[in-house]
Formats: C-alpha cells, structure tokens, sequence
C-alpha cells in the first residue's frame, strides 16, 4: 500500500503546483522510483476521466478514499497492470470494480472511442510513431562509446550505425544507433529498460533524454576550465560536464534543495566525479566576485520552470484552472529565470553561458533570454547547430527547440550566450556552433 499512498501525496502536491511532478517523485525516495514515476505520470495523464469515474459512481462516499488516493487506485484497477496490494482496500475496490468498469465503458461509448488512450485531451496523447528513443548517454569517465556498443551487442542488440537523419531513431526490436548529433548518446527502441542493467549500476551508461544533453554539449568546457552548474540537482548534467572537462578543472555545483543535492552526491560518486564542489546554496545567493570563482568563465543555468515539456507532465491547464492563474504562475517562473540569467552573467571572467528549460512556453524561454540581452548588451547570443530541425521562436532562431513530434525528445529550449571579447577565440576552437 505503500506505493498507493506515496503516489496520491505527490499527486494531490503536483495538482496543487506545490512542485514538478518530476521532482516531487525524485524527492520522495521511495525505494522504487521508476515504478512511483510511472504510477504518478499515468494516473496524472487521466485525472479528469478518473475524476468522472469516481464521482459518477460516488466512490469517495462508499469507501471513505480522498480523491488522489482513489485516482491512483483506480487507474491501476482499470487502466494499469492490477493493484499491487492487499488488505481491506483491495477488498473494497474490487467490490466496487464491476460499477467502475461501467463507468470508464459509458465514458467510452458517450466520446465514441474503443481505446483509453483515445480519452486523452489531444495534446497528451501520442501516437506510436511520436513515442521517443530510449536514450543512452555512454559516461566516457569511466568507459568508452566503443566498449558499451560491444557490450550490448553481447546482450543480443544488433548495431545499425550511426544515424544519419531523425528517421533513423524510429527503432523496433532489439536494435540501436549512435546518434547523429552527439557522439556519446546511443539511441534504443522506446521504453528499451536498462535500470537494472549492469552498466547503468555501475555509472557506465546515464539514462539521460537527448534535449537534456544538449546544454552541456553545446556549452562545451575545456577541460581544465573552472564552470559553475547553477541548479545542478538532479546531476544528469552535472556529470555530462565533468566527462566534457574530462574529470579536470573545478565544477562548482548549487543547488538549494539539501535532499536532492544528498541523492545528487551519490548519483556523482557512482558516476566517477572528482572534479566537481557540491554547495548547498540558493544561487542567486552565490557572490560572482569571491575569490573562489574568480576564474569561471563557463556557466549553465537549467533553472526551475514549468516543466510543460516533459512528454507526460504536459501542464496542460485543467477545466476548473483559470487561465489567468497559469499565466500568473508562468510569469513568476519568468521573473526568477531572469534573475538566475542576469545573476549568471556577472562571473567577471565569464565567456559563455547556457540558458535552458524543459518547458515549451515562449514566456519562459524566448521572452526571458531577449529581456536579459536587452540588459546586458556585452553579450550576444551564439547560432547553434545549423542543421537542427527545430529552432526558436522569432525574432530568436538562433536558439534550439526541441519536441517530441519534430526531433524526437522531451520538449526543451535552449540558447547560449557569449560575451562580445570572447566571440573570436570561440569561433577558431568550436565546431558545433556558428555565430548568428
């Protein structure tokens, strides 16, 4: 029952906006986080269809249940794999099934669908096609591209080559590529589970979505270089720079969240981190001009956001949330990214900076990076990866987009700022960008 109850706490959290759904469940430490995650992402995804269900049959009523404990319940009675625990509730819920099934079927044949995933609101759903890659991002601290490839050939998977277009990521069976963008990001076929598997125990391989590499990636830290990774946790990226900086330098890493910066430290140790300083510290808090930072000069920022991205967090506004609430949540969420970008650009010794978010809204990604360029005109922004198929939105295209339907990711912006001095040097040593 454990498991119910965990889920119903982050549920009833993320649909009050207490937090990312993504983060409460990382936060939770629960024993099973990937079988949580999935729980909370499903019975999220139906809230309104399982809210219809158990009003319609005034579940609350006859079993005492509040509403998240009872959403999440009848979504593994109904639509999930059958509920995993015992007791007076599973006697109570399969009591009350047969009524419960009658529901969801009369909610089916009143929308003229056959399938659950057919109840969806259209932005949530996603078709086979639009299902994303399993990727793979191969931790060269501790082995090599070549070395994991062979491993799991061994393990019965038949490399195909290296991409050479997005087709190429639509993958059936036990199949996989290396990515035609990143190097050291190898592509699965979709839900491809690997968390139990000997390389990711051992850090060799990050489970780490392909937008999610990209800010380290295109950031590229020398190595030797001193770089600051301002809302580290919960250290995919963190560890991405330190296997670009190869282990040298130093990597100071904020984060204001003690617990998830504790989980952080023990997802870096297993990774081979030894480069990296973990501070338990609100960044906008952190002085630019101590000592200590006097040689940063790269820096990424991947602050809080809405999240609306995330394949299964769509934030999608539900029918009894205003539309000025959203709004006004969204421009909280813009007026702290902007003071996290401005803050950033005051390392003195600073070249580049990313800015990146998991989140589709221009408020959050276009309007946030024009506003602190108009604030800090010693900076310009850089024209990445010419050939990516999803850029931002005017007047910034020189900024990346990324989404589920045109590069196969989670949706995700990003943009990197250079300062002016730094523009010539940059452009002799960088292949993966060009100047706008």
């Amino acid at each position: 029952m454990a498991l119910y109850l965990k889920a119903a706490q982050i549920l009833e959290k993320a649909e009050k906006k207490q937090g990312a759904l993504k983060t409460l469940v990382y936060d939770s430490r629960f024993p099973n986080i990937k079988q949580l995650f999935a729980l909370v992402c499903e019975t999220q995804k139906y809230s309104s269809v399982l809210r219809d269900i158990i009003e319609s049959t005034k579940l609350l009523k006859l079993t005492k249940l509040k509403m998240p404990l009872a959403k999440v319940l009848v979504y593994d009675l109904l639509m999930g794999q059958g509920l995993k625990c015992g007791g007076s509730w599973k006697s109570a819920m399969m009591k009350h099934r047969p009524r419960l099934q009658a529901a969801l079927a009369r909610i089916k044949v009143k929308q003229k669908v056959s399938r659950n995933e057919d109840l969806l609101p259209a932005g949530t759903q996603q078709s086979d096609e639009h299902r994303l890659p399993r990727y793979v991002r191969v931790n060269t601290l501790k082995t090599t591209v070549e070395d994991v490839m062979d491993y799991v050939k061994r393990d019965g998977f038949t490399y195909l080559g290296e991409a050479v277009r997005l087709d190429d990521l639509n993958l059936k069976g036990k199949k996989f590529v290396r990515d035609l963008h990143l190097p050291e990001l190898l592509a699965f076929p979709p839900k491809t589970d690997f968390h139990d598997h000997f390389l990711y125990k051992a850090g060799h391989i990050i489970l780490q979505d392909k937008a999610s590499c990209l800010p380290a990636h295109l950031l590229n830290p020398p190595p030797g270089s001193h770089v600051v990774d301002a809302c580290a946790a919960p250290g995919n990226k963190t560890s991405h720079l330190a296997a670009i900086m190869r282990n040298t330098g130093r990597l100071f890493a904020f984060d204001l969240d003690a617990q998830r910066l504790a989980t952080m430290s023990t997802l870096l140790l297993r990774a081979g981190l030894t480069c990296h300083q973990l501070a338990n510290q609100d960044f906008l808090k952190v002085d630019p001009d101590s000592p200590q930072y006097k040689d940063v000069e790269y820096v990424l920022l991947d602050p809080s956001c809405s999240g609306s991205g995330m394949v299964c967090l769509r934030d999608n506004a539900t029918a009894d949330q205003k539309e000025e609430e959203e709004e006004a949540r969204l421009a909280r969420l813009a007026s702290f990214q902007l003071r996290c970008l401005n803050h950033g650009l005051r390392f003195p010794r600073l070249k580049r900076l990313v800015y990146s978010t998991c989140s589709i809204h221009r408020q959050e990604n276009e309007e946030v990076v024009a506003a602190c360029l108009q604030q800090n005109p010693s900076f310009r922004l850089v024209h990445l990866l010419p050939q990516w198929p999803e850029r931002g939105l005017e007047p910034l295209p020189q900024c990346l987009r990324a989404s589920a339907t045109k590069t196969l990711t989670h949706g995700f912006f990003v943009a990197l700022l250079e300062k002016h001095s730094a523009a010539a040097s940059f452009r002799s040593c960088s292949h993966t960008v060009q100047m706008y």
